[in-house]
């Protein structure tokens, strides 16, 4: 799941907002979902969002975050592989009521758990709150989101009411300083007009 070098992005644990849930802490990543409960036993079925096998092996531990709860910590007890993910169970889910609980809820690491991109590719979650600068037209705004359209990575950046949608392409970037959280960019013109909209 690793993005082509042209794209300079790299895919595997995105701490990417989904469908309105709240975005992964700022020192989490968001390593898959939980969708319904399954069977009788406690087990849920899980949409993998980390190309680390192990992140659901036995004894591994998650936060479990929902919106309207504190985060907590879960025990992977097993999994197996489903079509579009993995049945998982954790230690304290033994019923289906307690895994109805969870369906919904985020699974995260601490981010020091994530390996290093390659060079010259990136996590989504480093490029989240990114300011990014065009050589020409000065601050563009900060980066909030991540999109995979087909055709390539797109940044989307916010800046006031307005949000743009940048191609993450070498043709266009200068330096990407995730550390200093600062993208710079060489924009041909009349780019930045065409990917405005008003929020």
């Amino acid at each position: 799941m690793v993005a082509s070098m042209a794209s300079r992005s790299a895919k595997p644990e995105p701490s990417v907002q989904r469908n309105g849930t709240v975005a992964a802490e700022p020192d989490r990543v968001l390593v898959g979902e939980i969708g319904k409960a399954h069977g009788l036993r406690g087990e849920v079925k899980v949409e993998v969002h980390s190309d680390i096998a192990e992140r659901f092996v036995r004894g591994s531990e998650l936060w479990v975050v929902k919106a309207g709860r504190p985060a907590g910590r879960l025990t992977v007890l097993q999994s197996r592989p489903v079509k579009g993910g993995l049945l998982v169970a954790f230690d304290g889910i033994a019923d289906r009521d307690q895994a109805e609980a969870l369906s919904g809820s985020r699974l995260e690491v601490d981010s020091d758990q994530v390996p290093a991109a390659p060079d010259g590719l990136y996590y989504y979650f480093e490029l989240l709150g990114c300011r990014c600068v065009d050589a020409e037209l000065g601050d563009l705004g900060e980066v909030i989101d991540v999109v995979e359209d087909g055709g390539g990575t797109l940044l989307q950046v916010a800046r006031g009411e307005e949000k743009l949608l940048l191609p993450f392409v070498d043709a266009f970037l200068g330096q990407v300083d995730t550390a200093g959280k600062r993208i710079e960019w060489r924009l041909p013109a009349g780019l930045v007009e065409t990917c405005t909209s008003k929020s």
